[in-house]
């Protein structure tokens, strides 16, 4: 996993980086990064089914030669109808990897040992898109080498799994709940998740786009798309740990207006990469445990039988969200100039904490000894890590719930 994070957080940056070189406009780059989440919401989907028909090894193998074959054809089509295509492609095909692969996991996983192995697993995620940034510096985007190095990558992170004599699981996944239900169950669950989608793919899609567009250099494009992901796995856990502690909308309040702050601070002094660098951290660190905060607040109104599917409605509901956000980034960009790239994001923040502020006043929040355990998962997880995520966050309430009652 570590590797293909490498790969897949090389091609995205890079990709921003060379549609400035070859001159794509900005409207153009964000049809280019949104297409991507058209094929991750595809691929989440179809990927079960796949699995199900010819199993988890041929899935990987199968869609391993494709991203590998599409990294290398990037350049060799350097046009945008051609880069969208591939970005679909590549999306369909990483969202099924991380179902195979998230899938295979937990069924190896203990229950004594489940939690600890999908927090290792995220953080591997992480550093692997962290670390892809420094790649970026290792060769000129105008060439071919750095399309070279991913496809590479990706071809080498299948070896292990191709070559595993662990046997692959049986494969079954939870009907989603419908969006109907679950907008009736949590309102501001469904809301945020669909604004926060919209910021996320914003920033993992149209970061690189932004630092092209003004004027960054190489370095400073590597060390800002970076800041968003250390900012994530930095305040992940102690959000999360706060939110066990006191009512969630308050937090998600605060949490999105903080966000939103730094956005419009981005706005104003975006010239000094000093402040760009702080406010894509604080943005990072905001939006990231957002997601996890919202699904944590939608299960404080679910009974735990009901919590594996509304985690796949949750994901769908952020899936089309980040579908729109390259889009609309790069039409504001186009029409406002590259600051618009931080004033969506704010406005979108600042929406969700408005929001968060109304819904407090529509309900009384449950009582924190009755709330749901947070779990940290990421914004790009699978609908399979959710509700892996989701059934660790159910046999933890069982625990606690036991120890109360157990003299």
């Amino acid at each position: 996993m570590m590797l293909l994070m490498l790969g897949n957080g090389l091609q995205g940056t890079l990709l921003g980086v060379r549609g400035e070189i070859e001159g794509f406009s900005t409207f153009e780059m964000s049809l280019v990064m949104s297409a991507y989440f058209v094929g991750f919401l595809g691929g989440s989907h179809a990927a079960p089914e796949m699995i199900r028909r010819v199993g988890h090894v041929r899935v990987f193998a199968a869609l391993g030669s494709l991203i590998s074959a599409v990294l290398i054809l990037y350049p060799a089509l350097a046009n945008a109808e051609a880069w969208m295509v591939g970005r679909v492609i590549i999306g369909f095909c990483f969202s099924a990897v991380y179902v195979t692969a998230e899938s295979w996991l937990n069924n190896s996983a203990t229950n004594e040992n489940r939690g600890q192995t999908l927090s290792l697993y995220m953080i591997v995620q992480m550093i692997g898109i962290v670390a892809a940034q420094g790649v970026l510096l290792l060769g000129d985007p105008s060439g071919y080498i750095l399309f070279i190095i991913p496809s590479v990558l990706v071809s080498v992170a299948f070896a292990p799994i191709l070559l595993s004599i662990t046997p692959t699981p049986a494969f079954d996944t939870t009907k989603p709940m419908s969006l109907k239900k679950l907008y009736e169950v949590s309102p501001l669950g469904v809301v945020g998740m669909f604004l926060l989608g919209g910021v996320f793919s914003a920033q993992f899609g149209m970061a690189a786009v932004y630092g092209g567009k003004a004027g960054l250099s190489i370095a400073q494009i590597s060390l800002f798309v970076s800041a968003f992901y250390v900012g994530a796995l930095i305040m992940q856990y102690p959000l999360g740990y706060i939110s066990d502690r006191m009512d969630r909308r308050f937090l998600i309040l605060l949490t999105a207006a903080l966000g939103g702050v730094a956005s419009i601070v981005a706005v104003i002094w975006g010239e000094d990469i000093i402040i760009l660098l702080a406010a894509a951290f604080v943005i990072g660190g905001t939006s990231n445990p957002l997601y996890s905060l919202f699904l944590a607040y939608t299960n404080d109104f679910l009974e735990h039988e009901d919590m594996a599917a509304a985690s796949g409605g949750m994901v769908f509901v952020s899936g089309l969200g980040a579908i729109s956000g390259p889009i609309v980034t790069g039409w504001l960009m186009t029409t406002v100039g590259p600051g618009a790239f931080f004033g969506l994001i704010g406005a979108l923040m600042m929406a969700i904490a408005v929001y968060a502020a109304f819904r407090m006043t529509q309900r009384a929040s449950p009582s924190v000894d009755d709330t749901a355990g947070f779990q940290a998962i990421m914004p790009s997880s699978s609908p399979v890590f959710v509700e892996v995520a989701q059934e660790i966050a159910i046999e933890n309430a069982i625990e606690e719930q036991m120890e109360e009652i157990s003299p």
